[in-house]
């Protein structure tokens, strides 16, 4: 199949001024990727061919300590860092607090164009920059004046009460299904929201499933799609559970319907469920989407179906989230707890929440 992207991933954030196509930033970039991901023998064993099988595993196990999402945003956070450290003349180990403090300074305020960054994100920075540090057999006192005072004033003049996501509801869900065509572009992002909404699913947990179980090394779940409805096996940010998906009360709003449907006509059977097409649409193309789909998706489909309309478009975007389609988890979650494998399907959710 062709591997030409429906779309390009959104550029990340950034806090100064910087020249993206500079090749010995990227050429550092990636060594320090694979810097980070690696596990260091020591040296008076570094030629032991006996120990590859055990140090392999030992850093397969070491991957899989953060949550793949985690990991690259980690990763992420320490590239953005050791090329701020370039740009500005300083090395990024050993750690210096009074280097940690100006870089956390600069993406509160920036002195070139790029936006200020949320309280938030400079938090979840600095954690990133600790366990990188870690990786690296550095430790970085997160409480050290340099670090702690910076942060306490960043805090104080930027921080903001939390937007509160609004929930998904069933009129909801079905008047952004119906804004979705019915060519093969149409039929994914169909099947995405039904059964995001149906299962409550993460919009990770989503792009993340495999039609089968160990397709694919990037998997987190597969589906096994039954008579009564679909049964999804997720490994999530709280481990293995499985998710039941019943069967809804039509086709044009049954989550099960709508993966069949994407599934048969995608002519996909193996490998990612949920994957890019061509760019007039009718073709599947052998690429996992990106979870920030989900996202996008879901802002569309509500400006398109009109929901909020009320409000400026602006606060009806910042209503909504991937979190949306969580509404009700917690209690359904409950349910399924309670529900043995041989009761798979007693109780309906799907139908009892509105589809």
């Amino acid at each position: 199949m062709s591997q030409v992207p429906e779309n390009q991933p959104p550029e990340a954030e950034k806090s100064i001024s910087m020249s993206r196509d500079a090749m010995n930033d990227a050429q550092h970039d990636e060594r320090d990727a694979q810097t980070g991901e690696e596990i260091a023998l020591p040296s008076h064993l570094a030629r032991s061919g006996t120990l590859d099988s055990p140090v392999d595993t030992a850093r397969h196990y070491a991957r899989a300590v953060a949550a793949e999402n985690t990991s690259k945003a980690y990763a992420a956070d320490w590239k953005h860092f050791t090329r701020w450290c370039r740009l500005n003349g300083m090395e990024p180990m050993p750690p210096s607090p009074e280097m940690i403090g100006l870089y956390l300074t600069d993406l509160a305020a920036p002195t070139g164009p790029s936006p200020a960054l949320s309280v938030s994100t400079i938090d979840r920075r600095l954690s990133g920059l600790s366990w990188n540090y870690a990786q690296r057999g550095f430790s970085l006192d997160r409480k050290d004046r340099h670090i702690a005072t910076v942060l306490a004033g960043i805090r104080r003049k930027r921080a903001r009460p939390p937007v509160q996501k609004e929930a998904i509801l069933p009129g909801d869900i079905i008047a952004m299904v119906a804004t979705l065509s019915f060519d093969l572009r149409g039929l994914r992002d169909r099947a995405i929201l039904l059964l995001g909404y149906a299962g409550g699913l993460r919009r990770s947990e989503i792009i993340s499933l495999d039609v089968g179980k160990d397709d694919t090394s990037d998997s987190s779940g597969w589906i096994e799609i039954l008579d009564d409805g679909a049964v999804l096996t997720l490994n999530a940010k709280t481990g293995w559970r499985e998710v039941e998906i019943g069967r809804g009360s039509s086709d044009q709003t049954c989550p099960v319907h709508a993966l069949e449907q994407w599934l048969q006509f995608a002519k996909i059977d193996f490998g990612p469920v949920f994957v890019r097409t061509s760019r007039d649409g009718k073709r599947a193309l052998n690429v996992r989407l990106n979870d920030k789909h989900v996202a996008r998706l879901i802002k569309a489909t509500i400006l398109k179906s009109g929901i909020r309309a009320e409000l400026p478009e602006a606060e009806r975007l910042a209503l909504f989230s991937g979190q949306s389609l969580r509404a009700g988890h917690a209690s359904a979650e409950m349910t399924r707890r309670n529900q043995r494998r041989r009761d798979h399907f007693r109780i309906n959710l799907t139908k009892a929440a509105g589809l």
